[in-house]
């Protein structure tokens, strides 16, 4: 253990405190022998653009989640010491497989690993406000019984032991604007703040803000969000040229890379846990 910070989080069954935190600073000499092990990385990536009612069909939602998918496999050996990746695209992103996938992750991840869930596709809300991912299987008829909950998504990433990277592009329409389709208008502030608050603990990326659309476009072959994602990860984003890729250098690089592709429609965002310090999420040549 060298340097580190230790958040302290009072909670009872009606809210959680805010974090007291620590700083512990290591004052040891590392031996020159010394054996670092490097954390493993677990993906979570789904992605449904073909649905069985074709009323939702989307062009790049699966092909966002696999070309993610290949650019995080690229870290392995690098900062990580292996990539799991299990990826659900189209027909296999049903609601069981997303609920498997989830169950995965948790009980695959230590406090030494990264977990990374990246989701693509449509969403939608029930009468009292609910929060539901539309799996390929999706009923508009039983969202309850169809749809997977946000709270699946949140009981998970509350159970992670080690960080915990969400990058979220669930606001997605099937209606056509030119060459563009849109993402549709959908205010997830809440679920991303409650996602990423000291008690849960996720980073989270969203493709865009609740009162806008997400733009996926022929030209790119991907989502505005997923196209700036990937480059990022794979160099772009290291303003420094340090070789690294931080939390913070890609929440940079999201937001003025996907303002310009989308000439200013699309304004991604990041929300940190409090507590959370930055930390590399990749490593470039």
């Amino acid at each position: 253990m060298r340097d580190c910070e230790v958040a302290i989080i009072a909670e009872n069954r009606y809210a959680a405190s805010v974090p007291a935190t620590i700083r512990l600073r290591w004052q040891g000499t590392p031996a020159p022998d010394e054996f670092v092990v490097k954390p493993k990385l677990y993906v979570l990536a789904v992605g449904v653009s073909r649905y069985q009612n074709p009323q939702f069909t989307l062009d790049f939602a699966a092909k966002d989640a696999q070309d993610l998918t290949a650019a995080l496999r690229r870290q392995q050996g690098k900062l990580y010491r292996d990539v799991e990746v299990r990826l659900l695209t189209d027909a296999q992103a049903h609601r069981e497989a997303v609920l498997d996938g989830l169950e995965w992750l948790q009980r695959q991840t230590t406090s030494k690993d990264v977990a990374a869930i990246f989701v693509a596709g449509h969403e939608s809300n029930d009468p009292n406000g609910n929060y539901y991912f539309l799996p390929a299987n999706i009923d508009p008829e039983h969202l309850k019984s169809t749809g997977v909950a946000f709270t699946e998504f949140k009981n998970t990433v509350a159970a992670l032991a080690g960080k915990v990277l969400f990058f979220l592009d669930t606001c997605h329409s099937g209606n056509v604007m030119q060459q563009e389709k849109r993402r549709a208008v959908l205010d997830i502030a809440g679920v991303i703040n409650e996602l990423a608050s000291a008690e849960n603990g996720a980073i989270v990326f969203a493709a865009s803000t609740g009162n806008q659309y997400s733009l996926e476009n022929p030209a790119w072959s991907n989502g505005a969000f997923t196209k700036a994602l990937v480059e990022g990860l794979q160099g772009q984003a290291d303003y420094r040229r340090s070789g690294r890729i931080t939390v913070n250098m890609l929440d940079l690089y999201l937001s003025e890379r996907v303002k310009e592709l989308t000439g200013g429609r699309q304004t991604p965002t990041t929300t940190k846990p409090p507590s959370t310090p930055d930390f590399p999420v990749a490593l470039v040549p």
